[in-house]
């Protein structure tokens, strides 16, 4: 299945309390549930003012059609090709 980088620009999310964090992501889950299994979250990244999300999809529609249910912006929706590490150098 295809993966996405997407781009949430929040300002300030770099100071939400755990709470708060907490509640963004059962926010997302709960959309994630009604719209079954082929969309999955599978980590994000929190930044001062951004959050960096990963998601596994069939296609950047439906990582959109989350991002609007869930009252998310989706800055920046980027599908990923391949992944390197320092592995990737050996």
């Amino acid at each position: 299945m295809p993966k996405y980088v997407i781009e949430r620009d929040i300002p300030n999310i770099g100071k939400s309390s755990p709470t708060e964090l907490k509640a963004i992501s059962e926010t997302s889950c709960g959309v994630l549930e009604k719209m079954g299994p082929q969309i999955q979250w599978v980590h994000s990244y929190v930044t001062g003012n951004k959050i960096y999300c990963i998601y596994n999809a069939p296609n950047e529609e439906m990582v959109r059609e989350h991002a609007q249910q869930g009252g998310f912006p989706a800055n920046s929706v980027e599908r990923v090709y391949s992944i390197i590490d320092p592995v990737t150098a050996e």
